[in-house]
């Protein structure tokens, strides 16, 4: 490797399983993960079903909004609970209330009840996400590693592809509850390999000091479960503030500014609890040491701009260049076919360079493609944002994946899982905070542009059916849309450019690799 700089000890797992026996686990993680991936896309297609049989238009986001918080603020207390306990019961526990709350889901009988089922599976799905990383990290070796992320992240893609796809057809001609039900076959099957084949290495008690080699045998297992309530509590104030903001009610509103003044507060108090904390939820290490520091900021500025083509471009592509829906998600689509590739392909790169240097390639490729955007000529041809989708999906595989296997290639097994976990909910942040900013960014230019307050999705369903209105109203609208949509690229744009500033300024020039199997620097 290029990577060493400082020399760093720590304590580290035994050699991984023999590939025989690696190969059902990673299809249990393939599973799981998929679970987790098609969640959300499954259930976006049978919301007007969803809403017919139920009721509750007024609240069916929450459907959405509920899981997310769900999944993000539980990700920093299973990567320490993986930590201290190990990642099979996280793991299988994760599984179980995933598919409890699948099953629950499928016998809601009202939409409050159904939103309530939602948070029961995101519970379960902030487990799957986390602990599936960490895993496909202990299993293989750093030159290896890219190998199992790049099928994880295929499974992000074929979830994006499939999704739709599948929650329609099951809508449409089944009933939508099956959208849940057919979580049961597949997590079972994913629960099964797990019990049967994962066998974690031998792993260090969590008292080991990082640093030491001596190993002292812990007297028992301190859970810091008041950091963990403070954790989850400011996160859930938090992102409800920044997802329901502009939407709900409006931003200078007593609710807006009531969630993140609560938030705020809640924050000095779990700072003040982790501090005299035995074991923190989230650990002070996290953010003083600077590779871990820096990834956590970089990873937050990609969820940040992430949310301009997942979030935007389906409206671009359907408002401005009067694509249907399923040509409108194939645009999108594409981008998540180049980034596995680009993913799988990385460690020829990073192995040369570093994964510093990799990650700002990767990163600088995204910059000039968020910048191209506003370029496209209007209306323009449904190739051109393919195309500059296609680049994005190879630009950003090249930085998000060194900078995943590089951080967590620095440290030991025992701070494995709170470091994944600690990537993960930065990158969950980044993408609550860019659809709070964007949104408003997107509404803003609407209303300079039309007149009145903005309402980008208003105005999307209004040219739904152009027929309804005159030729130079419709051309109008389009080009506010255009108009908005370009701003928000920009603005992801200047999100690309935070990501390379804090790699540029914070990252260190070489990441400080363990060696495998010894917690010396390689």
């Amino acid at each position: 490797m290029t990577e060493p700089s400082t020399t760093r000890t720590g304590t580290g797992p035994a050699p991984a399983p023999a590939p025989d026996r690696r190969r059902p686990v990673v299809a249990a993680l393939m599973l799981g993960m998929g679970l987790a991936a098609i969640d959300g896309t499954i259930v976006s297609t049978a919301v007007p079903q969803i809403v017919g049989d139920l009721g509750g238009l007024s609240v069916f986001s929450w459907l959405f909004s509920g899981y997310l918080l769900a999944v993000t603020v539980t990700l920093p207390v299973y990567g320490k609970l993986s930590d201290t306990f190990g990642r099979k019961p996280v793991l299988v526990a994760g599984v179980v209330l995933f598919l409890v709350g699948s099953l629950l889901c499928a016998a809601a009988w009202d939409m409050a009840s159904l939103i309530a089922f939602r948070v029961v599976q995101g519970l379960g799905g902030g487990a799957l996400q986390g602990t599936v990383q960490t895993i496909a990290a202990d299993l293989y070796p750093l030159k290896e590693r890219p190998k199992i992320q790049a099928k994880l992240s295929s499974v992000w893609a074929a979830s994006a592809v499939a999704g739709p796809a599948a929650g329609g057809l099951l809508a449409g001609y089944a009933d939508w509850r099956w959208i849940f039900l057919i979580n049961l076959p597949v997590g079972l099957v994913a629960l099964w390999l797990i019990c049967r084949y994962l066998v974690e290495p031998g792993r260090a008690r969590a008292g080991v000091r990082a640093g030491s080699r001596k190993t002292e045998p812990r007297a028992r297992v301190r859970i810091d479960w008041a950091g963990a309530l403070c954790v989850f509590a400011t996160g859930a104030l938090l992102l409800t503030a920044l997802v329901q903001g502009g939407v709900a009610w409006p931003w200078l509103s007593a609710p807006s500014l009531g969630l993140l003044g609560g938030a705020a507060v809640l924050g000095a108090v779990t700072v003040a609890v982790e501090r005299r904390a035995a074991e923190p939820i989230i650990p002070g290490w996290v953010w003083r040491r600077r590779t871990i520091a820096a990834v956590n900021l970089a990873l937050g500025a990609l969820g940040l701009l992430m949310v301009a083509p997942t979030v935007f471009l389906p409206t671009y592509a359907q408002s401005v260049l009067g694509l249907g829906p399923i040509a409108a998600g194939f645009v999108l689509s594409v981008m998540t076919l180049s980034w596995p590739v680009s993913a799988a392909l990385s460690n020829r790169v990073y192995t040369r360079i570093g994964f510093r240097l990799t990650a700002i390639l990767g990163m600088s490729g995204a910059l000039l493609v968020l910048l191209a955007f506003p370029l496209l000529p209007f209306p323009g041809e449904a190739w051109q944002p393919a195309l500059l989708m296609l680049l994005l999906g190879a630009a950003l595989g090249l930085f998000q994946l060194p900078l995943i296997v590089g951080v967590q290639s620095t440290v030991p097994y025992e701070e494995r899982g709170t470091t994944t976990a600690s990537v993960l909910f930065c990158r969950q942040v980044g993408q609550s905070v860019g659809a709070a900013v964007f949104g408003a960014v997107a509404n803003g230019v609407l209303a300079a542009r039309l007149g009145g307050d903005g309402d980008l999705d208003a105005l999307a369903r209004s040219l739904d059916s152009p027929e309804s209105l005159s030729p130079a109203t419709t051309d109008t609208l389009r080009r506010a849309v255009d108009a908005a949509v370009d701003y928000v690229h920009l603005g992801a744009a200047g999100a690309a450019a935070l990501a390379l500033l804090v790699l540029l300024v914070l990252a260190p020039r070489r990441f400080p690799v363990l060696e495998e199997g010894t917690g010396r620097e390689d």
